[in-house]
């Protein structure tokens, strides 16, 4: 099946004006299969790394021939693990929801007993039964347990 060229010629009338006569060629393109399945190559999606600066920084480079050498990041060293894992965050929660009774043991040996109310970075503040609440820096706790585990 052949596709041939088709040619339109119009007439354009403006009032005052003679007509003007328009000649618009339309080539037509045919449109053909696809290639065939082992004509296509593989392609990849490259997403090159920009440093702070804006310059590429690609770690996989291309080759002379236009393939792609492996990546070199000394030798598969892992990343180092992220530095807050939150959990002394989900901790406090924990305690602050449930009201749980705790003992903290300060650096200089002195314990003190009462319920998480708040926590912030720097300190936590214990409510105590009938004595006054306390606001204790995180560095000065050596540690901390439920007071129904009992050491």
């Amino acid at each position: 099946m052949g596709f041939r060229a088709l040619r339109i010629t119009e007439r354009i009338f403006s009032p005052g004006r003679q007509s003007i006569a328009v000649k618009d060629s339309f080539d037509s393109t045919a449109v053909g299969r696809a290639p065939e399945p082992e004509t296509f190559t593989s392609r990849k999606l490259i997403r090159p790394t920009l440093a702070a600066n804006g310059t590429r920084t690609d770690a996989a480079q291309r080759t002379d021939n236009g393939e792609r050498r492996e990546r070199t990041n000394g030798g598969g060293k892992k990343t180092a693990p992220v530095e807050q894992t939150h959990a002394e965050d989900f901790y406090y929660q924990k305690q602050i929801q449930t009201k749980t009774p705790l003992v903290v043991v300060l650096r200089d040996g002195e314990t003190v007993h009462g319920v998480i109310e708040w926590y912030d970075k720097a300190c936590i503040k214990l409510t105590r039964d009938g004595k006054n609440n306390l606001l204790i820096y995180k560095k000065a706790i050596k540690y901390m347990y439920k007071e129904s585990e009992g050491k």
